[in-house]
């Protein structure tokens, strides 16, 4: 039984930046509805 390749390196860091730019965009999606909630 062979294992598979590993991934090329430009994979990984797609996959890491692609995981890193969701995280950015979910955690300033989540503060600007506490901002629009906390609102006056």
């Amino acid at each position: 039984m062979s294992t598979p390749a590993p991934a090329p390196l430009w994979k990984c860091l797609a996959w890491f930046a692609a995981l890193w730019v969701a995280s950015v965009a979910a955690f300033g999606a989540v503060a600007w509805v506490i901002r629009l909630w906390l609102k006056p």
